[in-house]
C-alpha cells in the first residue's frame, strides 16, 4: 500500500479528529520512494525484529509488515495510538504497538530475550539526542535506519574540527559506523516542515565502545565551554577525574590548548579507556 497523498493524509487526520502536533514532530511521510529507500537501507528480511519510534499513521509500519518483519512500535500520541489499532493491515502478530514515550521506552516493547534487532524510525527532532542516549544505554541494535531533521543528522555524523561535532557525535560514533545517508526534501512530508531531512543508516561496529555515565557527564561539561582550551576547562573542573585527564592528555598526543571539538573520536575513546 503506497503512502497517503497530502490530500488523503489531510482527510484522514480530519476523519480521526487529529491536528498534527508540531512539538511532537508530527510530519507524516507521503513519498513512497522514501519508504522504499528506508527498507532498502535497513535490508529488511522476513522475521527481522524491528523497533519503530512514532509510527504515526502507520505508513512505514505497513511497509515493514508487508516484508514480514516483526515490528515493535511505540507511539506517544493517544489518538494516533488508537488509530494504529484500527488499521486492518496491522491486525496481525507482525505488529505490536504500545502507547508511551520513546524516552521511557526507547526500544518500545521489544522482549528482553530478543538480542538481534534493528531500529527503523522517523525520529522527531526534539528527542533525537536524548533518545539516542537511551538507546546506547540498552541492548544495541544491529543497525539503525533513521529519518532525522538535517541538523540532527549532521550532529550524529559530524567529524571533529567542525561546529556540529559534540557529545552525541562521540557517543554514537564510538559504537556505530555511518554506513549511508540520503537527503530527503521537506515536501516529502505533510505538513511540510521548515527544513529538509536526512535518512541515515548506522551499522554497529565489530567492537563498539560505550562510555560510562561519569565520562559522558564530563564530556558534556567540556563541550558546554567548547570555545575554551581543554586544559583550562579541566583545571576549572577541580575534581579528581578532571585532574587525572589533565595528566594524561599530552601522553595521548592531545594539546592542552586544543578546544574540545578539535579532539578526534579516537582520542576521546583513548581518554575514556585511560
Amino acid at each position: 500500500m503506497p503512502p497517503l497523498t497530502p490530500s488523503e493524509t489531510r482527510s484522514l487526520l480530519e476523519e480521526i479528529g487529529h491536528r498534527p502536533v508540531r512539538k511532537l514532530g508530527q510530519n507524516f511521510l507521503i513519498d513512497g520512494n522514501i519508504v522504499r529507500k528506508s527498507l532498502e537501507l535497513a535490508c529488511i528480511q522476513k522475521g527481522d525484529a524491528i523497533v519503530e519510534i512514532g509510527p504515526g499513521l502507520g505508513t512505514l509500519s505497513r511497509a515493514l509488515v508487508e516484508k514480514k518483519a516483526i515490528v515493535y512500535a511505540v507511539e506517544k500520541d493517544r489518538r494516533l495510538a488508537a488509530y494504529l489499532g484500527q488499521i486492518e493491515a496491522l491486525q496481525n502478530d507482525h505488529f505490536k504497538t504500545m502507547e508511551g514515550d520513546a524516552l521511557d521506552f526507547p526500544l518500545a516493547s521489544l522482549p528482553k530475550k530478543v538480542e538481534m534487532f534493528k531500529i527503523v524510525a522517523n525520529l522527531p527532532y526534539a528527542i533525537s539526542t536524548p533518545w539516542m542516549d537511551r538507546v546506547l544505554e540498552n541492548r544495541l541494535p544491529q543497525s539503525m535506519t533513521l529519518m532525522l531533521q538535517k541538523e540532527a543528522a549532521q550532529r550524529y555524523a559530524a567529524k571533529h574540527g567542525g561546529k556540529q561535532f559534540g557529545p552525541i557525535s562521540i557517543f554514537l560514533q564510538a559504537a556505530y559506523e555511518i554506513a549511508d545517508s540520503h537527503n530527503v526534501k521537506a515536501q516529502c512530508f505533510f505538513p511540510k516542515p521548515d527544513v529538509d531531512s536526512q535518512l541515515l543508516h548506522l551499522t554497529k561496529k565489530t567492537d563498539p565502545y560505550l562510555f560510562s555515565n561519569d565520562i559522558k557527564s564530563l564530556i558534556r561539561k567540556l563541550f558546554q565551554q567548547r570555545r575554551k582550551q581543554i586544559g583550562a576547562i579541566l583545571r576549572g573542573q577541580g575534581n579528581e577525574m578532571a585532574d587525572a585527564w589533565l595528566s594524561r592528555i599530552e601522553s595521548l598526543g592531545i594539546d592542552a590548548k586544543w578546544r574540545p571539538e578539535q579532539i578526534s573520536l579516537e582520542k576521546w575513546v583513548a581518554l575514556a579507556r585511560e
